[in-house]
C-alpha cells in the first residue's frame, strides 16, 4: 500500500514537473483526461474536418488571389466607373422591357392559340364554299353572261350539231353527194360537196331541187327529234318537189315511204303527176267555179 502511493506520488510530482515545464496547467489536463474516449474521437473528427475545409478555403483563397493579380496586371478598365453603372442600369432596363414584351407576345401567342381552335370548325366550310365557288367560276366562264345568250348559243350549237348529224344520214339515201356543216362562227349551214374535193360552200349556192332535197333532209332529222325523244308522229311538206328530176323524186319518195312504214303519217303537197301516181291515199281539191271547190277522197 505504502509503495502505490509513493508511485502515485512520484507520478504526480513528475506530471507537475512535465505540466510546468511544457508551460501547462495542470487541472485542465487532468479534465481532459478524465473525459469520455467516444467524445475525444468525435472532437478528432471534427478538428479533421475543420482542417480539411480550411485548407480548402486556402486553396480558393490562394485562386482568388491569383486571380486579382491576373486582373492587377491587366490594369483597369478604360471606361469610368459611374459609366458602367450607368450602363448597367440601361440594360437592366432594357431587360425588364423586353420581359414585359415577352409576357405581352406569350399572352397574344394563347389568345391566337384559342381562336385558332374556335374557327378549326369553320375551315372546313371555307374549304367547302371555296371548292362550290370555284366550280361557279369555272361554269360561269364557260356560259356565263348576264343576258343567258351564251348559253343559248351553246345549246343551239349542240342542238343544230345533233340535227345536222341526222340529216347527213337521210342525205346518203337522198343525194349522197352532198354532206352538211355548221359553221363555228355562227352556225350557219354549209354544204361539203363530196365530188369536188369536199369543198365547202352556203346552201343558197344550191340549186332549186337540191335545196329541196337537203331541206327534206332536215325536215326528216327534225321529226325524229320530238319532245324528250319521242318521234314526230305526222310530217307534212307543201310543195318542192316539182323542182326534182326523176331519180331525186324516187329517192324522196322512197324516204317519204320508209317513214311511214315506220307508223308515221307523211302529208304531201303537191302537183306532181308522179307523186299522185306513187301515193295510193289523195285529198283531191277540185275547182268548181265561183271561188268554190271540192275534195274527193280518193283510194287505190
Amino acid at each position: 500500500m505504502a509503495t502505490a502511493e509513493t508511485r502515485a506520488t512520484a507520478a504526480r510530482t513528475a506530471l507537475t514537473a512535465a505540466c510546468a515545464a511544457a508551460g501547462l496547467e495542470e487541472e485542465p489536463l487532468l479534465a481532459l483526461h478524465a473525459v469520455e474516449p467516444a467524445t475525444v474521437e468525435a472532437c478528432r473528427k471534427s478538428l479533421g474536418a475543420a482542417d480539411k475545409e480550411k485548407a480548402n478555403a486556402e486553396g480558393a483563397r490562394q485562386e482568388r488571389e491569383e486571380e486579382r493579380a491576373a486582373l492587377t496586371a491587366q490594369g483597369f478598365p478604360e471606361t469610368a466607373k459611374d459609366q458602367l453603372e450607368t450602363r448597367n442600369e440601361t440594360l437592366e432596363a432594357d431587360t425588364r422591357t423586353r420581359g414585359e414584351t415577352l409576357g405581352r407576345l406569350s399572352q397574344q401567342r394563347e389568345a391566337d392559340a384559342a381562336a385558332a381552335k374556335a374557327l378549326a370548325g369553320l375551315e372546313a366550310e371555307i374549304e367547302a364554299a371555296r371548292k362550290t365557288a370555284e366550280t361557279w367560276t369555272a361554269v360561269n366562264a364557260a356560259v356565263g353572261s348576264a343576258k343567258g345568250d351564251r348559253f343559248a348559243q351553246i345549246a343551239q350549237a349542240v342542238t343544230l350539231a345533233l340535227l345536222v348529224e341526222r340529216a347527213n344520214h337521210h342525205l346518203d339515201d337522198l343525194k349522197p353527194r352532198y354532206q352538211l356543216k355548221v359553221a363555228p362562227s355562227d352556225l350557219a349551214l354549209h354544204v361539203i360537196d363530196r365530188d369536188m374535193a369536199d369543198d365547202a360552200r352556203p346552201t343558197r349556192l344550191l340549186s332549186g331541187g337540191e335545196r329541196f332535197l337537203v331541206s327534206l333532209a332536215l325536215a326528216l332529222a327534225l321529226s325524229g327529234m320530238g319532245t324528250r325523244g319521242v318521234l314526230a308522229g305526222t310530217l307534212f311538206i307543201d310543195e318542192g318537189f316539182g323542182s326534182l328530176d326523176s331519180d331525186s323524186l324516187d329517192l324522196a319518195i322512197d324516204a317519204l315511204e320508209r317513214l311511214q312504214a315506220q307508223g308515221r303519217t307523211i302529208g304531201v303537197i303537191s302537183h306532181v303527176q308522179a307523186m299522185k301516181d306513187r301515193i295510193s291515199v289523195q285529198l283531191q281539191v277540185h275547182k268548181t267555179g265561183g271561188g268554190a271547190s271540192e275534195v274527193d277522197l280518193v283510194v287505190r
